[in-house]
């Protein structure tokens, strides 16, 4: 049989990789890697880390960041752009629409925001975004996420997410839409305690739901660590009734990650959660700290994917592409443009 990887994304600790690591990610050979704020300085030197995570398990291997914009980005400046928050993007570019035209406009400027995104991930050797967020806000959303999503509305959302897909992968960097199946309705912060919703199925396939199956196509998504208490008492990321959900209702078959096993809505220890996890049907344990201690004890519980989930992975692999040509800089201008309500449509 042929060997397949471990079924987990992993983190490091700094701006450079050490002895320690690379040897650890040889031997557990992680599917993929996702870097954060501590690993950024530069460039070049981040650069020299995503070519040094790849050698390490002597493949391409994916790289993962989370560059949504606003809050949630990890590549800042002065090496790279800032940009607003997604919500907050898409409210100014409406506004400043042509009347009639805000649908095409907020589209359009979603599209140009992640494409140029894009083009700063892949020149550093990042082809993984965890973007976009398809979550629908709502009037009680947290405030850790509320300004991340893209909209109330959930057509809007599916529309606005597609825009920013897309735009990722003109660009050559896969998106991973999160948090499945729907994280609008938490009113407590996924870091540091578990939401429990309460609506029932129905509502929530017409709202919360709807934007992840009009996007089901997608290669990569990621959990939400929220109990659905019309499915289940446990976190959807570990219930094999929402995962279920996932697959069949839903219709996503693309590979299914964790949330960042670390987050405290989850209990136990990190070997029960990414047991747990694996168990209700996610593809991929995500594990986000850099701390070697934690991530031996994910591995050894996640071990290797098996046959048909390699066979998943692959499949996602196979929507990477050299990125379209684009004349960034005209395309910056057009945003601008677009943002000040100067844009023609």
């Amino acid at each position: 049989m042929t060997a397949t990887n471990g079924a987990t994304i992993f983190g490091c600790a700094g701006p450079e990789l050490g002895a320690d690591e690379a040897a650890f990610f040889r031997d557990a050979d992680p599917w993929g890697f996702i870097l954060f704020a501590r690993n950024v300085e530069s460039p070049d030197q981040l650069r020299r880390l995503t070519d040094g995570l790849r050698a390490s398990v002597g493949r391409d291997a994916p790289v993962f960041v989370d560059q949504e914009g606003g809050r949630v980005q990890r590549l800042r400046a002065p090496h790279w752009r800032e940009w607003l928050p997604p919500l907050e993007m898409v409210r100014l570019a409406t506004a400043g629409a042509p009347s009639g035209h805000a649908r095409i406009v907020a589209e359009r400027a979603v599209w140009l925001r992640y494409r140029i995104i894009a083009s700063e991930l892949r020149a550093v050797g990042i082809d993984g975004n965890c973007a976009p967020c398809l979550d629908v806000a709502t009037g009680a959303t947290h405030e850790f996420l509320k300004n991340r999503c893209l909209s109330d509305d959930p057509a809007r959302v599916a529309r606005l997410g597609r825009a920013a897909a897309n735009g990722l992968l003109s660009g050559g960097v896969l998106p991973v839409v999160k948090h499945m199946p729907g994280h609008g309705r938490a009113t407590l912060d996924t870091h540091k305690a578990l939401p429990t919703v309460s609506e029932g199925a129905e509502v929530l396939a017409s709202t919360d739901f709807a934007p992840f199956a009009a996007l089901s196509d997608m290669p990569l998504a990621m959990t939400a660590h929220i109990v659905f208490s019309a499915f289940d008492a446990r976190p959807a990321t570990q219930s094999p009734e929402v995962v279920r959900l996932i697959r069949d209702r839903i219709g996503f078959a693309g590979v299914l990650m964790t949330d960042d096993l670390n987050m405290e809505a989850l209990s136990g220890s990190l070997a029960q959660r990414t047991a747990a996890s694996l168990a209700a049907g996610c593809d991929i344990a995500l594990h986000c700290k850099g701390d070697l201690g934690q991530m031996i004890e994910v591995a050894a519980a996640a071990g290797r994917l098996d046959t048909a989930t390699q066979a998943r992975a692959d499949a996602a692999l196979g929507w990477r592409r050299e990125p379209e040509y684009a004349d960034i800089v005209q395309l910056e201008s057009e945003l601008t443009g677009l943002l000040d309500g100067q844009g023609h449509v």
